[in-house]
């Protein structure tokens, strides 16, 4: 079988899954879960071998300390992909909810029911928690999904499959259900990229060569988890304490993903006060700091010049552009020009700047006073997410089974017909 024919395969056998997992009841899927995250605990040993080989050979490669970081599955982190399954399993289902009926002047009444998408394709870098995280969600948002992992992370995908394909068995599911690709020969994405009428919705994530190619190319739906160029903004009347913390927070905490902070915008008011002091905690972390002519003035030591480029770079690494802006103002306008609508906070003790700032960025989480590394579906309450969508479709910011159904729209009737 070829991969033409091998990625036909994939989608036929998908969308003929989408029959049994669409209309399975709350308690069957929870018991799929329940299975699968068992097995997550029952086989902690055989997946950290598998991922160790991942992380060996990729340390050879010389993969970056981001990438690194986001391929390693350590026994901890399986743990936690059982609690999350579990915490999934948990959560009300979201298919079949039916919204507020309305009545009609002729008697109809209207109103909408979720259903689910349908055939979700999935392409993602590292990360091989993804693969159960997504594989999670779609059975308990009712859709099939075919996953295909970055060819660093191939061993643990694979094992990660094994223990999917054990938990659909064991009751009976359909094994189209969750299918994770076994091959890494490219032309497998640009076959997905072509499956019109059998893919609903493609989701991309990782680096933005990966996303602007998936967008160039796909035939089919495709929602973007784009790349986070983060900011956080110091008001002219900020807390500098908390500004310290939170900016810190959220650039250190862990700069290889997507909601660490890639650019600190600081009021020229406070700027003299503050800068100094992060650049000092900035030194004592290993971070650096690459600023406009005016941060270099204020910090002339252990700070390099920022270029044009800097402002619109996802570093995903111990590096942080910074910026003194005239005021609040200049601020917004900074973040709209070079900002990807992930995540933006401002730190300020003035409640109408804060509500200011909700209201004028519009980014998928913007925040008063707290770190960007929120933007998070369990930090949010919503349980494991798909990933963060920048795209403003029919969901935007994190997205967990909710935005994995769509609604139609239903009414009941006694008889009336359009005159």
């Amino acid at each position: 079988m070829n991969v033409t024919e091998y990625v036909k395969h994939l989608g036929q056998t998908a969308t003929a899954a989408t029959v049994y997992i669409g209309s399975a009841s709350s308690a069957a899927k929870n018991a799929i879960l329940a299975t699968l995250a068992q097995l997550l605990r029952d086989e902690t040993a055989a997946i950290s071998a598998a991922n160790k080989l991942d992380t060996d050979q990729a340390a050879k490669a010389g993969l970056s300390a981001a990438m690194m970081d986001r391929l390693t599955l350590t026994p901890d982190g399986i743990s936690a992909l059982a609690r999350a399954v579990d915490e999934i399993s948990a959560l009300p289902d979201p298919v079949g909810k039916m919204g507020e009926m309305t009545v009609r002047p002729n008697g109809l009444r209207v109103g909408q029911m979720s259903i689910p998408l349908g055939v979700i394709a999935f392409i993602y870098e590292s990360r091989p928690n993804v693969t159960i995280d997504a594989a999670a969600l779609c059975l308990k948002s009712g859709n099939a999904v075919i996953l295909r992992g970055g060819k660093e992370a191939l061993n643990t995908n694979l094992a990660l499959a094994k223990v999917i394909d054990a938990a659909l068995a064991h009751h009976n599911c359909p094994p189209g259900a969750v299918q994770v690709i076994n091959i890494t020969d490219r032309e497998v994405v640009e076959q997905l990229l072509k499956l019109e009428g059998t893919i609903d919705l493609l989701i991309p994530r990782g680096g933005e060569s990966l996303i602007r190619y998936v967008n160039d190319n796909a035939r089919v739906p495709v929602l973007k988890h784009y790349k986070g160029v983060c900011h956080v903004y110091i008001d002219k009347d900020a807390d500098l304490a908390m500004g310290l913390d939170i900016a810190m927070n959220s650039k250190v905490h862990r700069p290889g993903v997507c909601n660490a902070a890639e650019t600190l915008l600081v009021h020229a008011d406070v700027a003299d006060d503050f800068l100094p002091r992060f650049a000092s905690l900035a030194r004592d972390a290993g971070l650096k700091l690459r600023g406009c002519a005016q941060s270099l003035e204020i910090v002339p030591e252990g700070m390099t010049a920022a270029t044009e480029a800097d402002w619109g770079e996802e570093y995903l690494a111990m590096i942080l552009a910074v910026k003194v802006v005239e005021d609040y103002a200049q601020a917004v306008a900074h973040i709209r020009q070079y900002g990807s609508d992930h995540t933006e906070t401002i730190v300020t003790e003035d409640e109408s700047a804060g509500l200011r700032f909700i209201g004028e960025v519009h980014s998928s989480l913007v925040l008063v006073n707290a770190s960007t590394r929120f933007n998070d579906g369990g930090q949010l309450g919503m349980g494991a997410e798909i990933g963060i969508s920048t795209s403003k479709l029919h969901a935007f910011g994190p997205m967990g089974i909710e935005h994995l159904t769509i609604k139609k729209h239903i009414a009941f009737g006694n008889g009336q017909v359009r005159e």
